[in-house]
């Protein structure tokens, strides 16, 4: 029998991940973190205490069985952790690079009350990375249906739902406005973070399930979520197209040659491939000194394209301290490695003309931090006087984004205030069939609790059909004879579309 681990018997550094050296990367598109040796997984795998508690499972949005598939690389069973993994993320390789686990699993890892938390997100990428070089793929034996499922959307949320409706035996087939399925994960996050190869075969897996993509369909301008429903044939929709409408500041001088939002610059790069000019003629603005506009993750990624496609100088403008930043301190560290230079606590009130239609330079005022807002970190004030010109020739925005506003034009469907989909506590729309996850239901949030949005859909959508979901089995007390017609449970009901013909009025 094992020895029971304790803080004191674990290795009680964090193992260290190699990555490329700053001056290195900074000229080249390469990921930055090259990732767990085996030697590396195994020995940060014995940090991890199996604890009874597992806050880390409660931590993480989709409920992985994190002391599972841990255990499973401590016995060097390397498939069956890919297999506990996989129970309930599909996603492993990605996530494991993009999400925050320092403020989901990682952030209450028993071990971290003492020492450093146990890296667990990068041993989901070495689980995943592993998966990819084998060829592993977990396709479950699928009784097909006569259900025909429509996505809208091929990011997180989108290939979480179609994958679950797969297994369940529908035929499922995923709608994406862009040229290559992905979403946000494609045209959003650079190779740096998160390579195409790893999209690439997470995608392909979903193609051994036999999922369809549709790419270049703008749903809403090709045809309705209505058609989709009527006219198509299809017996349930999920929309998870995300929420990538950028957003501006409006003030003086934004519409400019050389302002752009951060959504662009990410889209023309990674997507469009710009940053391999002159072999993709993707128009692309070059700046010498860039100047982005906010500090989450977007704007880290932002700046740091911008230094690898050439710019001698790049600022990140921010209006609050390095404290209220709300990127990931993995990223900022990184930014700051490769040079980019933080101006904390300033904020920009007009965009300068250069007389041609250009930008020379921004106008900046100083700020202090006052008391907490809503969102619980401090409000910046305007300090009295502190104005100053700043001097630039590209103006990146990356303060957010918000709903792309086509479904709510096209379609039935009712938005909240903010534009977004409203969806109950079962992510039902108000149209009938219709359902939705992800940001475009919540405002942007991580892959993971897109991917939990996209699962959470899949079981109702399942409840909605009749089809039986061997995850979620029926509660004892419904068995009873009362509650059932000829022998099947009367929540094993199905469900028909009845369509009423319109008479002319005499």
């Amino acid at each position: 029998m094992a020895k029971k681990k304790t803080i004191r018997t674990i290795p009680q550094q964090r193992t260290p991940m190699r990555e490329q050296e700053p001056r290195e990367r900074v000229n080249n598109f390469a990921e930055v973190a090259c990732g767990f040796r085996v030697e590396d997984a195994l020995n940060e795998a014995e940090r991890c205490l199996l604890c009874p508690e597992q806050p880390c499972v409660a931590g993480c949005p989709v409920g992985i069985d994190i002391p599972g598939f841990i255990q499973k690389l401590t016995e060097k069973d390397y498939r069956g952790a890919f297999d506990v993994l996989t129970d309930t993320n599909l996603l492993p390789a990605i996530c494991g690079r993009v999400c925050p686990q320092e403020t989901q699993c990682e952030g209450v890892c028993i071990v971290g009350d003492t020492l450093e938390p146990v890296a667990i997100g990068r041993l989901e990428r070495w689980v995943g990375d592993k998966a990819i070089a084998e060829g592993w793929v977990t396709i479950p034996y699928i009784e097909p249906n006569e259900f025909r499922i429509g996505i809208v959307g091929s990011g997180p949320a989108g290939m979480a739902c179609a994958a679950d409706m797969a297994k369940a035996g529908c035929d499922v087939t995923v709608f994406e406005a862009f040229h290559q399925p992905g979403g946000v994960l494609r045209y959003g996050i650079p190779d740096f973070r998160l390579p195409n190869e790893v999209i690439d075969a997470e995608v392909n897996n979903l193609r051994k399930l036999g999922v369809k993509f549709e790419c270049n369909t703008l749903v809403g301008r090709l045809f309705t979520i209505e058609q989709m429903l009527d006219e198509m044939g299809y017996d349930a929709v999920f929309v998870g197209t995300g929420a990538g409408y950028p957003s501006m500041l409006g003030i003086p001088g934004d519409s400019l040659n050389g302002v752009l939002s951060a959504s662009e610059l990410l889209t023309r790069c990674n997507l469009m491939r710009a940053k391999e000019f002159p072999n993709y003629d993707t128009p692309l603005p070059l700046g010498h000194r860039v100047a982005v506009i906010g500090a989450g993750n977007t704007a880290m990624d932002a700046m740091r394209v911008c230094l690898r496609l050439g710019a001698e100088k790049v600022y990140c403008i921010y209006r609050r301290s390095r404290t209220e930043c709300p990127a990931r301190a993995e990223e900022v560290h990184h930014a700051e490695e490769e040079g980019v230079e933080f101006h904390w606590l300033t904020n920009p009130v007009a965009v300068l003309d250069d007389g041609k239609g250009g930008v020379r330079g921004m106008r900046c005022i100083r700020m202090e931090l006052g008391e907490p807002d809503d969102s619980g970190r401090r409000r910046p004030v305007p300090v009295a006087g502190s104005e100053h010109d700043f001097e630039c020739d590209l103006v990146i925005f990356a303060i957010g984004t918000n709903a792309n506003p086509i479904m709510g034009q096209t379609s039935k469907l009712k938005l909240n205030k903010r534009g977004y989909i409203e969806a109950d506590d079962n992510l039902a729309t108000s149209v009938a069939g219709v359902f939705a996850g992800g940001d475009i239901v919540t405002g942007a949030a991580t892959v993971i609790e897109a991917m939990g949005a996209g699962r959470k859909a899949a079981r109702n959508m399942k409840a909605y059909l009749g089809i039986r979901d061997i995850d979620f089995p029926y509660a004892a007390e419904g068995r009873d004879s009362t509650n059932k017609l000829f022998g099947i449970d009367l929540r094993e009901r199905n469900f028909a579309r009845v369509r009423v013909a319109a008479t002319a009025k005499p």
